[in-house]
C-alpha cells in the first residue's frame, strides 16, 4: 500500500474490490467488452471499457450511459465490501481499477457534453478515492 493511503491513521482503511481475473482473461483473449458485459453486468471494469471505446469513437452519449453503469456498478460493489461514503479506494489494486476507470469515464464524458459541476464532483470523486489515479489511467 502506498504511503498516500497510509497518511491518515484515523481515517477509514482503504476498500479494496475483489479482482476479476476471469474477466480480465477473456478480454485479453480478443472477447469483445459487449459481449462479456452481457455475461458479467456487474463488472465495473466491462462498462469501463465499453464506455472507453465508444468515447474513442466519438459516440459521446453512449459513452456517458456506460460509464454511468459502471459508476452505479462500482458503487455498489464498494458498499458490499464495507464502503461508506468516504475514504481511499486505491488504483494500485487490481480490483478498484474497473470502478475508477468508470468513474474517470464519467467525469470525461459529463464534461464533453457540458455538464461541468457533474465532471468537477466526479473529479473530486476521483482524488478523494486515490489522487494518483486519473494520472494512471491516462497513462495506460
Amino acid at each position: 500500500m502506498s504511503d498516500e493511503f497510509r497518511r491518515n491513521l484515523l481515517g477509514p482503511e482503504p476498500t479494496l474490490l475483489p479482482a476479476e481475473p476471469e474477466i480480465t482473461a477473456q478480454l485479453d483473449a480478443g472477447q469483445e467488452a459487449v459481449d462479456l458485459a452481457a455475461k458479467y453486468p456487474t463488472s465495473s471494469l466491462l462498462w469501463a471499457v465499453l464506455a472507453d471505446e465508444a468515447f474513442a469513437e466519438g459516440r459521446v452519449i453512449e459513452s456517458y450511459a456506460y460509464a454511468r453503469t459502471g459508476y452505479h456498478r462500482g458503487l455498489d460493489a464498494l458498499r458490499r465490501h464495507g464502503w461508506r461514503g468516504t475514504g481511499p479506494v486505491p488504483f494500485e489494486h487490481e480490483g478498484n481499477r474497473g470502478f475508477l476507470r468508470a468513474l474517470y469515464a464519467l467525469g470525461r464524458a459529463a464534461g464533453a457534453i457540458g455538464e461541468t459541476e457533474e465532471a468537477q464532483r466526479i473529479d473530486t470523486f476521483l482524488r478523494d478515492s486515490d489522487p494518483a489515479a486519473a494520472a494512471a489511467i491516462e497513462a495506460r
